[in-house]
């Protein structure tokens, strides 16, 4: 995989983000390309859904924590946790995989806490 890191990683995260992909260098940080991964077009067509659904936990036009949403990004990370176990059978120990959760709808939650 192309990245900062010497042109090469071994050592990916799956995490999601508003508008990338979902693999990232655990070295260097740079954003990797989901086409680049040697994963069936299945497992590639699940990823991109589920990166394309990270953040439907907050309302973006008011910038709020919608009222189920951390439920929603906690059913996010739980999919999240299974397509990682499926992307490590596919990759069969060519790489180094860390499934990185999503914390955002948390700290929505306690920033929109009344102070004392």
């Amino acid at each position: 995989m192309d990245c900062f890191c010497d042109g090469n990683t071994t050592s990916l995260k799956l995490e999601g983000d508003v508008g990338a992909d979902p693999f990232w260098c655990m070295e260097c940080g740079c954003n990797l390309e989901l086409e680049d991964l040697p994963l069936s077009g299945e497992l590639k067509a699940a990823l991109a859904q589920w990166a394309e659904q990270y953040g439907n936990w907050i309302d973006w036009n008011k910038d709020q924590l919608l009222p189920d949403g951390v439920m929603r990004e906690d059913h996010h990370n739980q999919e999240g946790r299974r397509l990682s176990a499926i992307i490590k059978g596919e990759l069969k120990n060519r790489y180094d995989l860390q499934f990185i959760p999503s914390s955002m709808a948390r700290m929505y939650a306690s920033r929109s806490k009344p102070r004392k």
